[in-house]
């Protein structure tokens, strides 16, 4: 239904271009064939599925290399890079025509295009491949571009994927056979341009995970193809009726194997559960030395249906992780830290000593779960705080240590606004507002603030299973982000944690590292660096970050990643930016760490100053590049 826009008579010519070679084309298709996969990924119908949607992605850009010579042809928005190729518009315009051709509906007097047959290949048999999740705003725009028209869809991943202008777009779609290519532009306003999403791993079928088939239902047709009768009757038996609830495992895909370990981790009666006053005592303060709380702590049911879907999720679970965490089956017995309802679901949360998984189905019976894995391997007390519960309708509920007493609702954009408090039931919070699930301009950052004895302590939920704990201060020695001065420093730079939502985070520290005078008289401007950790030990993500008095964000200067500037191993960073007072004229401002003893630039822009702060008159857009000096004599590069 969503594909009638295009057109059922042969694709109108386009302009002849240059002529091209099959080995011009095959390059272009090779160069950029990630780009053109996801394109594909793009435009094919939603209906098809994640899996096949991936595979007939791969077979259309592979079938694209033409035959023998052809002109390509012209769009005029083709003029630098990628777009100036000949090939690379030539395999474009035949990847688009196919994509949408995928899209049309059978016709009983027609014989079907290729395109619309499931690929011959390429195939990977006994598994099943998709995209790796991406965020709340990733998961929206795919549920609002799956609302569209082919047409539609391609002229949003014109816009967005191929950078193309309207006019440009409108001729690749007349070329690519759509009848209404305008009609395809004005649908495709109705989906806000977040083009950026489009890069994501939400939309790369060329980053995959992979989940086995349903291995036993695969047995059984190899048998059934040799003796059908009597394989039927087992299939029938094995498989049951549908609709009756949920069976003994829920979701889970048939047991691969059994043997004493396999059936031990699976056996809810050998859980392990602690004691509730075990941390008292313990000398370890991390998640080992949880209570099982919940309503449903003594539903053996839910907790084997957890288990068998931890060992073995079926088609019908929905599975992520965090980067870094594997996502097979328990060892042996995890222990449990939480078994009851919340919200609309039934939750359940296992940890077996370097994971934590989160089974989450809906309580009305129906059928299908969510199965998320986060690894937490070395956390520490204050990493071990909380835990995501639920995301319901733009909020988030957590669990919470047994060592919490308290809980409260902060805004980091208003450091002097104070925190709201939270009501705590059995350790789980009453729902609060998740930055991870809004869309839209950063208006505010809602983070979990939890009192723990004397101390307080702010998490921020990025996403995943495990919050984000934030810090301020030097590296190698900061402090709990929770004091008047470490807010006020965090205020112009909360809504920079959005750049690792997702990505395996297990703190996040900002270091106001210098200050430095304007050259206009109008104050001084603050150089803060955030660093974000992760649960896998590599990377790490390093912003060096500008803030200009009244201005209520920070700009980002720099960036780099898996590099020890502005962490414990190297407490020390550099950065530059190009600066307009309000007068018209264009600096160049730097600062490195207070222990820079000199800094040089050179390039576009060039100067020098004894001390870790450097002023020299610039130029828009130029260029420099920076070094330092610490007092120590050793050199020191502009973070990039």
């Amino acid at each position: 239904m969503q594909s009638q826009d295009v057109a059922q008579r042969p694709a109108p010519s386009s302009p002849a271009g240059p002529v091209v070679d099959v080995e011009q084309a095959e390059a272009a298709l090779v160069e950029h064939y990630p780009r053109l996969v996801r394109l594909a990924y793009l435009v094919l119908p939603p209906g098809l599925g994640r899996s096949r949607r991936v595979v007939t992605a791969h077979a259309l850009t592979q079938r694209a290399l033409p035959r023998n010579r052809t002109p390509a042809p012209v769009i005029p928005a083709q003029s630098t890079g990628r777009d100036g190729d000949p090939g690379y518009a030539l395999v474009r315009l035949q990847v688009l025509r196919t994509a949408l051709e995928a899209g049309l509906p059978l016709r009983r007097k027609a014989w079907p295009k290729r395109s619309q047959l499931p690929p011959l290949l390429p195939q990977v048999w006994g598994l099943k491949l998709f995209p790796r999740s991406g965020g709340a705003d990733e998961l929206a725009l795919d549920q609002r571009l799956s609302t569209l028209s082919g047409p539609a869809r391609a002229a949003y991943a014109l816009r967005g994927l191929e950078r193309l202008a309207d006019d440009g777009a409108r001729k690749v779609l007349t070329a690519a056979g759509v009848a209404d290519p305008d009609g395809a532009l004005l649908e495709a306003d109705g989906v806000p341009a977040q083009y950026g999403l489009l890069d994501s791993p939400e939309f790369d079928p060329c980053s995959l995970q992979a989940r086995p088939t349903d291995l036993m239902r695969r047995r059984q047709h190899l048998k059934a193809a040799l003796a059908a009768g009597a394989a039927l009757l087992v299939c029938g038996a094995l498989l049951g009726l549908p609709g009756e609830g949920w069976g003994p495992d829920g979701a889970a895909a048939p047991p691969y194997a059994r043997n004493p370990a396999a059936q031990a981790a699976l056996d809810p009666a050998k859980l392990t559960r602690v004691d509730p006053a075990a941390w008292q005592s313990s000398a370890r303060t991390d998640f080992s030395v949880w209570p099982a709380r919940g309503d449903l702590t003594g539903d053996s049911a839910l907790l084997r249906r957890a288990l068998a879907v931890w060992a073995r999720p079926g088609e019908r679970v929905q599975v992520s992780a965090t980067p870094g965490t594997l996502s097979g089956g328990p060892a042996g017995p995890p222990q449990l830290l939480y078994a009851g309802t919340v919200d609309a679901a039934h939750v359940v949360i296992l940890y077996d000593g370097l994971r934590l998984a989160r089974y989450a189905e809906p309580k009305d019976g129906t059928q299908g779960a969510a199965l998320d894995f986060a690894r937490v391997d070395g956390a520490d007390r204050a990493e071990a705080g909380a835990v995501v519960l639920g995301r319901t309708d733009g909020n988030v509920r957590y669990l919470t240590a047994p060592w919490v007493s308290k809980a409260g609702e902060r805004d980091l954009l208003k450091p002097g606004s104070g925190a709201m408090d939270l009501a705590l039931t059995d350790g789980v919070t009453a729902p609060l507002a998740s930055p991870a699930l809004r869309s839209g301009p950063c208006t505010s950052w809602n983070v979990l603030q939890l009192a723990d004895g004397k101390r307080t302590r702010l998490l921020s939920d990025l996403g995943e299973l495990v919050p984000v704990r934030l810090t301020s201060g030097r590296p190698g020695s900061p402090g709990e982000a929770s004091g008047a001065a470490a807010l006020r420093t965090w205020q112009p730079y909360a809504c920079s944690l959005g750049t690792v939502r997702s990505a395996g985070v297990r703190s996040v520290n900002a270091w106001a590292f210098n200050e430095q005078p304007l050259p206009d008289a109008s104050g001084s401007a603050a150089w803060v660096c955030t660093r974000a950790e992760t649960w896998r030990g590599g990377g790490a993500r390093v912003l060096a970050q500008f803030h200009t008095p009244g201005g209520r964000y920070g700009a980002v200067a720099a960036k780099a990643e898996n590099v020890p500037a502005c962490g414990a191993r190297d407490p020390h960073v550099l950065a530059g930016v190009l600066w307009k007072s309000e007068a018209g004229t264009w600096y160049l401002l730097a600062a490195g760490s207070r222990r820079t003893a000199s800094i040089r630039a050179t390039g576009g822009i060039n100067g020098s100053a004894r001390s870790s702060l450097l002023t020299v008159p610039g130029e828009q857009g130029a260029r420099a590049e920076l070094k330092g000096t610490l007092r120590d004599g050793r050199s020191l590069g502009g973070l990039r």
